[in-house]
């Protein structure tokens, strides 16, 4: 497999290339030369497939001969070995759970097998990489979790000021050892673009060997496939579902686009947002404008102007149309969103997090205009990461997981960094 930049201006790469500089030198988002259609027979045999198989069928095509076989296996064996389990909620609609990993966070899976892919690909370097990330919330502890103590290298996470939740906060801050996290004064938009400015500048990319752990980079996008697949494995129904994505840069929803695309059964696909509404706006206009991030209660997709878009839009060649029949888009508000949790806990029991009440609006809407169909839902992330905003709407108060006890009794360590690429670049430059 190859991979080019969707700017058009730099030379195709292997997967190996393609981690490694996590972004084109062009500053374009790495984007596959095809798409592998799935084996037949792979669908209607998931139900007796393990996680890590389906993992290993499905990646297996993305990362070629840049990784043995043997290797690949044991990678996708450590990414997927906590449950991702779909409960019902009601009797139309599932929650698929990717909070049970080690952060309690999706982000989980991906940060995994980037941080086994890079761990190998280091092996025989004698220079240390530098993972070079900006986290609206989960994607900074993921990485950090999943980067701890990997042989060669270090890790810079950027985050914004007073916009993550303490939870989220203390898994990037407290890790200590190869991680480090700058403290940013201003939003994720900010954020985000230090980091692009990093990957552009050559002298810097001389200094150091950058990489990338957002979605942006094709080691953290890719594997998130697999826990459609895995949702599907389960889904008892003979009709595919309807499945509603949390969206913020469009990672997690790119790569469920890109599971149907190689053939995975979903019958429509929701994105459900914030106030950070750029996709639903383009999905009802036709025309796409981003806008400067606001704050909100589901502050992971706190993001104005969403990088992964532009991969959805490659996938489906531009062609609006296309798009459209595929995916609806919803704008929740925190109103909404606060009501939802509240509705759905006194109703069901059933306890949503922020990001998970976002796309369980969304989907509970898209279901009430299409009654013959039923739906899964993704949640995101573990109720405990927003205690205020959960126990404000339920009445109750979120126990804090056993794992999660040790972590917020650690001292936080950060850098606080104004939102100036100056600022980075010195701190960088070290």
């Amino acid at each position: 497999m190859r991979y080019y930049s969707l700017n058009r201006q730099s030379e195709t790469v292997d997967f190996r290339a393609a981690a490694v500089a996590g972004q084109a030198p062009d500053g374009g988002l790495y984007f596959p030369e095809s798409i592998p259609r799935l084996p037949t027979g792979f669908v209607a045999e998931l139900p007796r497939l393990s996680p890590a198989d389906i993992a290993l069928t499905m990646l297996r095509p993305y990362v070629g001969d840049t990784i043995p076989a043997a290797e690949l296996a044991g990678i996708c064996a450590e990414t997927v070995n906590f449950p991702l389990p779909v409960v019902p909620v009601t009797d139309r609609i599932s929650a698929l759970e990717l909070f049970h990993g080690p952060t309690l966070a999706f982000k989980d899976v991906g940060a995994r097998f980037m941080s086994r892919c890079l761990g190998y690909f280091s092996r025989h370097e004698t220079r240390p990489v530098t993972v070079l990330v900006a986290t609206s919330g989960d994607t900074g502890g993921a990485v950090a979790s999943g980067f701890l103590g990997v042989p060669g290298v270090e890790v810079v996470i950027l985050y914004p000021q007073g916009r993550v939740s303490p939870v989220q906060e203390q898994q990037l801050t407290a890790r200590g050892q190869n991680i480090r996290a700058l403290e940013v004064r201003g939003n994720f938009d900010d954020c985000q673009r230090l980091v692009k400015q990093a990957f552009r500048d050559d002298a810097l990319r001389q200094r150091r060997r950058l990489t990338s752990a957002n979605s942006i980079n094709v080691a953290r996008w890719l594997p998130q496939q697999v826990y459609y697949a895995v949702a599907l494995s389960q889904w008892p129904h003979p009709a595919p579902p309807v499945v509603a994505v949390p969206s913020g840069n469009f990672g997690n929803l790119c790569a469920g686009l890109l599971a149907y695309a190689s053939g995975l059964p979903v019958a429509h696909f929701v994105a459900a947002c914030n106030q950070n509404d750029a996709v639903p706006r383009y999905l009802t206009s036709g025309r796409y404008a981003a806008r400067p991030a606001v704050p909100t209660l589901s502050n992971a997709m706190d993001v104005g102007d969403p990088s992964n878009f532009g991969r959805i839009l490659e996938l489906f060649g531009h062609q609006y149309p296309v798009l459209r029949e595929l995916l609806s888009g919803y704008t929740v508000s925190d109103a909404d969103t606060t009501a939802t949790i509240a509705r759905v806990f006194r109703e069901t029991g059933y306890v949503l997090e922020p990001h998970g009440a976002v796309a369980y609006f969304g989907l509970a809407d898209y279901l009430r205009q299409h009654p013959e169909q039923r739906g899964i839902f993704l949640e995101t992330a573990h109720p405990v990461k927003f205690p205020a905003a959960v126990e404000a709407a339920t009445g109750q108060p979120v126990p804090v997981p056993a794992e999660l006890a040790d972590l917020m009794r650690q001292p936080k360590q950060s850098t606080l960094l104004e939102p100036e690429y100056d600022a980075l670049r010195a701190y960088l430059w070290e």
